[in-house]
């Protein structure tokens, strides 16, 4: 069954999950400001996917940020920023075993669920 990894109230998470919804596709609901994010799926996210995508930096909790923090990033201080901060991990990341995949367009998921249009 696949994950969806994000917050419930983020706007892009609640059309992702309603896509699925509609589609009948049945998930699992991970919530980064609850439950935190693991850090080996995490790392494997940035080793996959590369760091400059998984982290949302033209979200408000990145921009809210110490430049400090935020200056000088490689993986490994990203990684431990979004782990600080899961609210800067892009939303929603959806996990089906086969795949992830980073932010929602219904084209892409569509492909990563042929049969469910």
């Amino acid at each position: 069954m696949p994950t969806v990894y994000g917050i419930p109230n983020c706007e892009t998470v609640k059309k992702a999950r309603a896509w699925l919804e509609a589609q009948g596709v049945a998930y699992d609901f991970h919530d980064y400001k609850k439950q935190g994010v693991d850090p080996a799926r995490l790392e494997a996210w940035v080793r996959d996917h590369g760091w400059e995508t998984i982290l949302n930096r033209a979200g408000m909790t990145f921009r809210k940020l110490d430049p400090k923090l935020t200056s000088g990033l490689d993986a490994r201080k990203a990684i431990a920023l979004m782990i600080e901060y899961p609210s800067s991990i892009k939303r929603p990341v959806l996990v089906d075993g086969k795949r992830t995949l980073v932010g929602f367009k219904p084209e892409a998921y569509a492909a990563a669920f042929p049969g469910k249009r």
